[in-house]
């Protein structure tokens, strides 16, 4: 058999659970994002940052995904939210059954959003889907401006992209012009968010921009039945 069927294979099964996982989180009203980005990029400071801004009673989950190593759900289950690690001892992604094993260890209905941290990379996660309802792509500006044009597919398939570590720029050579431009090449209308996790910059728009992509999808939920 060659390696073309076995990957077809693979991510046919992969699709089948991610519409069982998105039904599941459906009927219990859990809004799901999916976080992308090269290793280094800020996904977990950029989760500390969000789930620190949550009232106490928040409904929320993390499940934050690494090769090897629990150093970042314990980082983000001090928040006092409930957190899992996927330890993928090797893949270089989430796929839907890693998904499907961890939620079952939580009762769905006492969420309201759920945060996936993917593993860091910008070229296998693209191609599984999670159940999610959103993927988020995150852009350091300390990787240059041309990932957008270098890593087009999950650009594309992003909802958002978060400009992240902006305090960094007066000491950088970045141009925060040709950045935008890339992303826009690669996704015209994404929505692109600058957020620094050190400053708190653009943390409270990111939040909001959360709530209100939450607040669409239901609405459209609700004006489907």
């Amino acid at each position: 058999m060659t390696q073309v069927p076995v990957q077809e294979k693979v991510l046919n099964e992969n699709q089948r659970l991610a519409a069982e996982l998105r039904a599941r989180f459906a009927e219990h009203g859990v809004f799901v994002l999916n976080l992308i980005s090269a290793p280094g990029s800020g996904k977990t400071a950029l989760l500390e940052r969000t789930l620190e801004s949550m009232p106490r009673d928040a409904r929320v989950a993390v499940l934050t995904g690494d090769i090897q190593t629990e150093n970042d759900a314990r980082r983000l289950a001090r928040a006092g939210f409930p957190v899992q690690q996927i330890t993928t001892g090797g893949t270089c992604h989430l796929d839907a059954r890693m998904i499907t094993r961890a939620v079952e260890k939580w009762n769905l209905g006492d969420f309201d959003t759920l945060f996936i941290e993917n593993v860091g990379n910008l070229v296998c996660p693209s191609s599984y889907d999670l159940g999610e309802h959103a993927k988020v792509v995150l852009l350091s500006v300390t990787e240059g401006e041309a990932k957008p044009l270098k890593y087009p597919s999950i650009f594309a398939k992003a909802e958002a992209c978060v400009l992240n570590k902006i305090d960094l720029l007066p000491h950088l050579v970045f141009d925060l012009r040709v950045a935008k431009a890339n992303i826009e090449k690669a996704h015209p209308g994404i929505a692109v968010l600058e957020t620094s996790c050190t400053s708190r910059e653009g943390v409270r728009t990111w939040t909001e921009w959360v709530q209100a992509r939450r607040a669409a999808e239901f609405s459209r939920a609700t004006a489907g039945h």
